[in-house]
């Protein structure tokens, strides 16, 4: 039986949601282990000067605890 944990991570991105939502979870892996999905749970944009100037993502990433 395995045990599993949700954190959640906020990655932002100039390009677009996708490329947000790539570097949270290359971000995760680096620091956790045994990652086992990720789902957005919020998207926004940031907005200057009336243009959207960037995009973030809320992410909740699950991972499996060692044993």
């Amino acid at each position: 039986m395995s045990v599993a944990r949700v954190t959640e991570i906020i990655a932002s991105s100039p390009k677009s949601f996708d490329d947000a939502i790539k570097k949270g979870v290359q971000r995760a892996t680096k620091t956790l282990k045994n990652v086992q999905s990720a789902w957005v749970q919020d998207q926004t944009v940031v907005i200057t000067k009336g243009k959207v100037s960037g995009y973030r993502v809320n992410l909740k990433v699950t991972f499996v605890l060692a044993d």
